[in-house]
Parts: C-alpha cells; sequence; structure tokens
C-alpha cells in the first residue's frame, strides 16, 4: 500500500544506469480532481505496454488499454496467462494527474491479485470519485481482504524502455519523473529484507519494497542489459516522445558509462 517505489530519489539515481532529462521533478500541477488522463493512441499504447514483457511472451500476452471514462477494457485476450497495461495513477498518492505512464506485466498469479488494485483505481477514477474518495476504497479493500495475496511464486515483469513516474517513497511528495530501470518484480508475500538479506541500493542483488502480503523482491537488470532494451526500443521511445514531450529522454556518456542528464 506504499508507493511504487521504495526507495528516495537520490538512492535510486545510483542505482540507475540510464535517466531522464528535461521534464524531471518540475512536473504540470495537479489536483485531487484533475480531468482523466487523456487517452493514448491505441497501437502506442498496446506498444508500450507490451514493452514491458520479454519479447517471446508479446504475441500470447493479454493486453487491457485504458478508456478515460471507463477504465481498463480488455483490447486483446492472450493465451500465456500474462497481462499487461500501462499505469496512470497512483492510488496512494491522492493525486490525479495526466503525465503518469508505467508499463506493468503480471503472471497469471499476479493479474488476479496485484492488477486488480491498478484496473479498480482506474474504474473508480473514470466514476468520477475524487482522490481522496478512490485512495479511502482501495485501502478499504485491503483491509478488507478484497485484496489477498499470490497463493504462489511468480512475477511481474517491468522491462520497459522508460517510465514515468513518482521516484520518492514518500507519497506527500508530488514530484514526478522519465527514466529507465527496467526490472523483475518478484512475490514475496511478508518478506523483508532483513530475511534475503538485502542491501539498499545501488547493488545487484534483490531487495524488498512494499513489504506485507502484495510485497515483492525486485531485482534491476544491470547497466548492459538496460542499455541493449533502450538500443532496441528506440523506435518505440522515439514515438512516445513525439506524442508527448514528457516522454521523453536523453543519455550522455562518461567514461564509456552512461549518465543520467539532469
Amino acid at each position: 500500500m506504499k508507493s511504487r517505489l521504495p526507495v528516495m530519489l537520490s538512492v535510486l539515481i545510483l542505482a540507475i544506469p540510464l535517466a531522464v532529462s528535461g521534464q524531471n521533478l518540475k512536473a504540470p500541477a495537479s489536483s485531487s480532481n484533475a480531468a482523466p488522463p487523456e487517452r493514448m493512441p491505441r497501437d502506442l499504447e498496446i506498444q508500450f505496454a507490451l514493452s514491458a514483457v520479454p519479447a517471446h511472451l508479446r504475441d500470447q500476452t493479454t493486453v487491457y488499454v485504458l478508456d478515460p471514462n471507463r477504465g481498463y477494457v480488455l483490447d486483446r485476450k492472450g493465451t500465456n496467462g500474462f497481462s499487461c497495461l500501462v499505469e496512470r495513477t497512483e492510488w496512494a498518492r491522492v493525486d490525479f494527474r495526466n503525465d503518469i505512464y508505467t508499463a506493468l506485466c503480471y503472471d497469471a498469479e499476479g493479474a488476479a491479485n496485484h492488477l486488480r488494485v491498478y484496473m479498480d483505481t482506474a474504474a473508480l477514477r473514470a466514476k468520477g470519485l475524487s482522490a481522496e474518495a478512490v485512495r479511502d476504497e482501495i485501502a478499504k479493500r485491503f483491509a478488507n481482504h478484497t485484496y489477498v495475496a499470490p497463493k504462489r511464486a511468480g512475477l511481474s515483469y517491468m522491462l520497459a524502455p522508460l517510465m514515468r513516474t513518482y521516484p520518492n517513497a514518500d507519497v506527500k511528495d508530488k514530484a514526478v519523473m522519465t527514466w529507465t530501470m527496467p526490472h523483475h518484480m518478484i512475490y514475496a508475500p511478508n518478506i523483508t529484507d532483513r530475511d534475503i538479506g538485502a542491501a539498499p541500493p545501488p547493488n545487484p542483488h534483490p531487495f524488498v519494497f512494499e513489504a506485507g502480503p502484495q510485497g515483492y523482491m525486485i531485482l534491476m537488470l544491470g547497466g548492459q542489459e538496460t542499455a541493449k532494451i533502450v538500443q532496441e526500443s528506440g523506435g518505440l521511445l522515439k514515438a512516445l516522445c513525439a506524442y508527448r514531450d514528457v516522454l521523453c529522454f536523453s543519455v550522455k556518456t562518461v567514461d564509456g558509462q552512461a549518465r543520467a542528464i539532469y
């Protein structure tokens, strides 16, 4: 029930081999009762959503697209148990803005549990509830166990070449950022950092966030793997940047290593 990222921005940036320029941390003003997020071009939204999952799974993966007036709607029914969408609202932030874009894909177990939270959040927002009312309703569903822990091991893929969301774990911080941090999220109900001997980033080892029934172990890709994803996603990145300038980012090389541009 916390924000998506478990560590402070200053720590995260050290762990990210590639990141953003320009748009960071001075995002457009938002409101708890702002207008619905704008509809993405369908083909672009599908391509972006599927970029979160490995290429060998994409052809048979279920895809949902956002109808701002209804919530997520099924665009394509897959056969491999995986489901992908582009998250547009972080319910715990009480912040209805229109520039959040996080591509994520869940296996069948995660789609039955974790993914429900994002879909319900979008549906409640589409019904016209305030950000405060959405937060309270989602929190109530956690409390009454509408949302339960996964019943088996599994994972969510977040391998997209970029994301735009809140990098600070403090839900009071409304600043957003565009950067790239492909990673795996392995279900870890009620597991803590102590249980797995985790150290905070930057390091190449898993760490826990959102510790509790719906917690995860995060395992980030290395610099070479991340650079390869960005390189192979050139067409998607160009299309996203052409669609909205908040989805543009650039990278410079220092001593042969990619560095964030601020």
